[in-house]
């Protein structure tokens, strides 16, 4: 809380220990602790070198941004979420993934928006090696796909895991005796807990909006280790 106040902060203030403590409903000590995990000696060091740099974006408002700027963000937002993603794989589950997809008539996969990007890709790259794939993009046609039942394969993309578009296919593909896969942030979601494997992958705040990076990033980058495990595995 104490990171969130001074990274949204835009305005001057008093910026003295006993009153930001008091607005942030913290005490002095604990950001005496802050400044010094930030790399300062203490909370004065801390906010002196703090009020420059306000002065200093203040100055610049209106003004042209610095592009670097810009790249180190969305490249530390890149490196945070791919550090994520790969902590959080399940390498058996990876396994098990393949195998459906190998046993498989036909494979399904449905997105909208971002999700639907993903689907394409991933049609795109297991069509090159002869699978019966097909990215559902709209939601009409997922629900026709939805009813071929027994011998398919359905692959539901959503980072929220409550695309109400998608999980009414995936209930419906279900109900017809497919298998489902769910790719998604949000383990505990509705469209998870319809699902035999729930595939989940990292989110930043805000990122299904696309409004930073590029929401897909997280999906594809799993979406290469599935492809890369079943191509070696399977000649």
């Amino acid at each position: 809380s104490v990171a969130d106040f001074f990274i949204g902060n835009k305005d001057d203030m008093d910026f003295s220990s006993k009153n930001i403590s008091r607005v942030l409903y913290v005490s002095e000590a604990t950001l005496s602790r802050f400044s010094q995990k930030c790399g300062y000696k203490g909370y004065r060091e801390f906010i002196f070198s703090y009020e420059r740099d306000l002065k200093f974006e203040q100055k610049s408002e209106g003004t042209e941004k610095d592009v670097g700027l810009f790249a180190r963000r969305v490249q530390n937002s890149y490196q945070k979420l791919l550090q994520e993603n790969f902590r959080i794989l399940d390498e058996e589950q990876v396994r098990r993934v393949a195998g459906m997809l190998n046993i498989s008539k036909r494979v399904l996969i449905f997105g909208i928006g971002n999700s639907g990007y993903a689907a394409e890709e991933f049609q795109l790259r297991f069509m090159r090696i002869g699978m019966d794939v097909n990215a559902v993009t709209d939601s009409h046609m997922m629900k026709i796909g939805a009813a071929l039942g027994e011998e398919t394969l359905v692959i539901a993309i959503t980072l929220s895991g409550e695309t109400a578009e998608v999980l009414e296919s995936i209930r419906i593909a279900k109900s017809r005796g497919a298998s489902i896969i769910c790719i998604t942030a949000v383990s505990g979601s509705s469209v998870a807990k319809e699902s035999q494997e729930v595939i989940q992958v990292a989110a930043l705040k805000n990122l299904d909006t696309g409004t930073k990076i590029s929401p897909q990033f997280s999906i594809l980058a799993i979406m290469d280790v599935l492809y890369s495990y079943y191509f070696a595995n399977d000649s």
